[in-house]
Formats: C-alpha cells, sequence, structure tokens
C-alpha cells in the first residue's frame, strides 16, 4: 500500500507540474502585458514592437511559412514571440526584425540592410514571386499586410522571352494614429524599387524602408482598406425610424407585454402556494384579476413608447392597447355563449354574470389604462431614439432564404418543437377531467420557451441587419409570436385524433385554442421585439462608444 500510494503522489505531482507549464507557456501569453490593450499607449520616441509573422502564397491561406524562411534581412539577434496556444494552432511564428519604427518619428529610404544574394537565395525569392507570396507582420499587435514581389509579362514576348520576377526591396509603412496609441497600419510596396531576379544569379540588394505617421478621428481599425460602408454601419441612420402604424404597434407591444406579465405573476403565485390548479375555478379568477391590474402596464407600455416618436396621439394607442386582445376575445366568448346557449348546456355563462362582466371591463379596466397612459406619457424613461437619417434608404433585394416567410418558419418551428411534448400534456389537461402536467414542468417549458425566442430573435435580426434591411421592427413581432401559428396546427392535429366530437364541442375547442394562441402571439411577439430592441441599441451604442 505504500508503494502504491507514493506512485499515485508521484503521478499526482507530474500531472500538476504538466498543467501548471502548459498553462504558463500557451495560456499566460494571452494576459501578459505585452498583450493587454490597456498598455498600448506611447510617447514620442517610444519603441513600438514591430514582429515578422509568416509569409505564404495569396490564393492559399493554409500554407504559410516562417518569414525568414525567405532571404530577408535577419537580425543579429532573432528573437522569437513566445506563443499562446492560439497562436500555436494559427501557425503563427512572430520574430524580432531590424526595422526599427519609433512612435510618431519619421523614417525616409532607411536602410535595412545591404546584401548579396546567391543563385539558391534568388531562386527562393522567386518561386515566392511568382507564387504570388505575401508577408504578415504585427506592430503594435496590429496586423499588416504587402506583396513580396511582381511579375511583368505573363506570357512569352515576340523575341521569345518569358516573364520578368522583380523583388520589392523597399517598403513603406503608414501608420495611422490617434493621440498617443495607434490605429492602423498599412505596408506598401514601391514598384520603383526593384531588383530582377528573373535569372539564376548573384545579385546585390540594398532593403529600405520608409515609415510615415498620418493622424487619423477613427478610434479603432476597420481592418480594410476600402472605407464604404456595408452592414450596419450604413443602416444605423434607419432601423430607429419610426415604424409603420405606430398606434398599432405599440398596442401590440402594450398588449404582449401585459400577457407576459400575467403569466409570470400566475406560475409565481403557484411557486409560493397562493394558487391551487386543482381548486375549480381558482385559476380563472386570479387570471381576471391579475389581467385587470396589469393593465396599467399595457397602457404605460404602449404610451410610453408612442411618445418615443411623437408627443401627440398616444391616447389612440392606449385605446387600440384596450381593444387589440380583449376586444377578439370578447367576440369569442359571445359566440361560444350563444352556441352553449342554444345547447341548453351549463358552459353557458348566467346573464347575470355577462351583466357584471361587461362593467369591470369597461370601467375598471379602462381606468387603469387610462392611468397607465397617463403616466408613460409624463413620466417615461429619457428618449433614447437616436436621429434618423432625413431620406429612407432603398432596401436591397433579398434572396427567397431571408423573405419573412422563412424566418417566420425558423422563428416558429425550434421554440415550438422544443415544448411539443408539453404543449401536448397541457392540451391532455385542458380536454379532459384530470392533469397531466405540474406547474413547475410547465413553468421550465415556459422559460425555454421564452429563452429560444429570445435568442432566434436576436439572430434573425442580425442577419437582416446584416444584408442592410432595416425594417426590423414588425419582423421581430411576427417572427416572435410565429410559434403560436404551430401551436394553434397542433391543436387541430390533436382534435384530429381524440376522441372530441360534436358541433358544439368543435366550436368550443378552436375558440378556445384561437384564445390561447393570439394570446401567445402578442406575448412572444413582445418578447422577440424586446430582444430585437436590446440587441440594437446595444450595438448601436457599442459603435457610438468606440
Amino acid at each position: 500500500m505504500p508503494k502504491i500510494s507514493i506512485f499515485l503522489l508521484i503521478i499526482i505531482i507530474t500531472s500538476l507540474l504538466t498543467i501548471i507549464s502548459t498553462i504558463n507557456y500557451w495560456v499566460f501569453p494571452l494576459i501578459s502585458p505585452s498583450n493587454r490593450p490597456s498598455d498600448h499607449h506611447y510617447n514620442v520616441g517610444d519603441q513600438v514592437p514591430l514582429f515578422a509573422n509568416k509569409v505564404g502564397p495569396l490564393n492559399n491561406p493554409s500554407e504559410t511559412y516562417e518569414y525568414f524562411g525567405l532571404p530577408f534581412c535577419p537580425p543579429d539577434l532573432l528573437i522569437r514571440r513566445k506563443k499562446s496556444l492560439g497562436e500555436v494552432l494559427s501557425g503563427d511564428h512572430s520574430t524580432s526584425t531590424r526595422y526599427d519604427i519609433k512612435f510618431l518619428e519619421m523614417k525616409e529610404s532607411e536602410i535595412l540592410c545591404t546584401k548579396t544574394l546567391g543563385r539558391e537565395e534568388v531562386g527562393k525569392f522567386r518561386d515566392a514571386v511568382q507564387r504570388d507570396f505575401y508577408f504578415q507582420m504585427y506592430y503594435d499587435d496590429l496586423p499588416f499586410w504587402g506583396y513580396i514581389g511582381k511579375v511583368e509579362g505573363e506570357s512569352l514576348t515576340s523575341d521569345m522571352k518569358g516573364p520578368r520576377f522583380y523583388l520589392f526591396t523597399h517598403v513603406q509603412f503608414n501608420v495611422l494614429y490617434n493621440g498617443n496609441h495607434i490605429i492602423e497600419v498599412h505596408a506598401f510596396s514601391d514598384p520603383n524599387h526593384v531588383v530582377d531576379i528573373t535569372e539564376d544569379a548573384e545579385s546585390d540588394v540594398k532593403f529600405t524602408y520608409t515609415a510615415t505617421w498620418n493622424v487619423t478621428s477613427t478610434q479603432y481599425s476597420n481592418g480594410d482598406e476600402d472605407d464604404r460602408e456595408i452592414g450596419w454601419a450604413c443602416i444605423d441612420g434607419d432601423v430607429f425610424r419610426c415604424p409603420a402604424l405606430l398606434s398599432l404597434f405599440c398596442a401590440v407591444l402594450g398588449s404582449g407585454t401585459q400577457l407576459f406579465l400575467v403569466v409570470c405573476w400566475l406560475f409565481l403565485l403557484f411557486s409560493l402556494g397562493l394558487l391551487e390548479p386543482y381548486v375549480h375555478g381558482t385559476f380563472c379568477t386570479a387570471a381576471v384579476v391579475i389581467y385587470t391590474i396589469t393593465s396599467a402596464v399595457a397602457g404605460y407600455t404602449a404610451a410610453s413608447f408612442h411618445c418615443q416618436f411623437s408627443e401627440t396621439g398616444w391616447e389612440r394607442s392606449v385605446l387600440l392597447t384596450g381593444i387589440l386582445f380583449m376586444g377578439p376575445i370578447l367576440l369569442v366568448l359571445s359566440i361560444l355563449n350563444t352556441i352553449a346557449a342554444s345547447y341548453g348546456s351549463t358552459a353557458a355563462l348566467p346573464f347575470g354574470t355577462i351583466v357584471l362582466l361587461f362593467p369591470i371591463y369597461t370601467f375598471i379596466i379602462a381606468l387603469f389604462l387610462a392611468l397607465g397612459g397617463i403616466v408613460g406619457r409624463y413620466y417615461s424613461c429619457t428618449k433614447f431614439v437616436p436621429p434618423t437619417k432625413r431620406y429612407v434608404r432603398e432596401i436591397p433585394p433579398l434572396t427567397w432564404y431571408r423573405k419573412i416567410q422563412i424566418q417566420m418558419f425558423l422563428g416558429g418551428l425550434l421554440p415550438f418543437s422544443a415544448v411539443l411534448v408539453e404543449l401536448h400534456l397541457f392540451y391532455a389537461s385542458m380536454w379532459s377531467y384530470k392533469l397531466f402536467t405540474l406547474p413547475s414542468i410547465l413553468f421550465l417549458s415556459f422559460s425555454i420557451l421564452v429563452c429560444l425566442t429570445t435568442i432566434l430573435s436576436v439572430g434573425l435580426t442580425y442577419i437582416q441587419l446584416s444584408v442592410e434591411d432595416p425594417e426590423w421592427w414588425w419582423r421581430s413581432v411576427i417572427r416572435g409570436g410565429s410559434t403560436a401559428i404551430f401551436m394553434f396546427v397542433y391543436c387541430i392535429y390533436f382534435y384530429a385524433r381524440s376522441q372530441m366530437n360534436g358541433f358544439m364541442q368543435l366550436c368550443n375547442f378552436l375558440g378556445y385554442n384561437i384564445c390561447i394562441c393570439y394570446a401567445g402571439f402578442l406575448m412572444l411577439g413582445a418578447v422577440g421585439f424586446r430582444a430585437s430592441s436590446w440587441f440594437i441599441y446595444r450595438m448601436n451604442y457599442s459603435v457610438k462608444s468606440e
């Protein structure tokens, strides 16, 4: 036993030493002081690190070699930069060079070295030029690229001579800076400083370089010499333009937010033990009471959102909010109640109950809506809609898989698939005489549904903006609420597989499921909009802060 314990101890110590050495060799370079952006600030004349990384053919990005694999001018002491794990996996081999470019110091035709290239070295350069080799370097950890040479006369000339190969011997570094930090670096090869390396003969070469510094107002590197704005950059003045049918949009947002709160409050009451799903009638009573109280939230949401675009007309948005959901619901319930009364069913509401519910909706809910609207009008959050461009930008034509129908399918199918099993149990509990699911499991499925709707809304909105389509307001609502369409289709399938029959049962089944799916559309549509809105404002804030 002691020998086994000592053996295990040796294995553990060896493993720990291996892990520590691995972290020290590969991981620590990622967080070393030389790699922290906060340290990249310089004074005039400060030494700025410049490393040569690799060379390779332009059209073969995976084929790279060490920079000094070609006979450039190596420094007297070649120092290899300590590599992180990511740099090892990327094939980076950063080494020191002879270039001496200090912060804000101009260099004009500075001699790097003078050397005589042998026939073998000339052959290496000629092969690299023929294969269109580029070099990559890092200056203050900013990558830049340049060409090694050029080819003239790709085909045979009239005197049966082939193409000529030229090696660039002069590099012009153009460094852009802002204040005391470097923004971007470019390397340009001078076509007037070349050496003909077509023949296999020794050649005397003088390598030189120039460094120029130019101030810029840009605070980050765009990584591209083409300054044409694409994607988000060219539509940032259009994404915050007022959505079409503003009052209707505010009503959808207000009603959806209210319904989301109603569901959350019901789950909270279940978790606290204040609401028992098994006690007959308590669920419906709680839902009606909570919906009545949260009408203030609906009015506030509609009015505050409306006032971000217009100081007038918010009353119409609040009024439409009160009608958008309860109007169709009361119409469907009235039809179902009439059918039930014609059958003499106990499902028909008594006339006295209808008389009681009517003033509740007309006065109490309307009062809460109005109060919420007034608060939203005068005490809403700070106006955060950025300014928009004067003229509407033309939207480029979209491919078929980027259109709203396909995005609705994608935005609804995945959340629906994730909660399909629980949805079946929910329908079974509604249309039978016992419960097939628990509130805790139902809450878990609801959370998954909300999370997937949020993630997909953000992803699909990003895809839409990346193709320069700024009309995201209504699309975010429709994409988020499209899960309700799949729910309604499934309810028809559920009815076809069940033993339910008769006109009255069919009307009740379809009527109540229409109400549920309509509420789900508004609720998930509001979730989709909130997620997309948060993403866009965060992205806009990040761009502006840079």
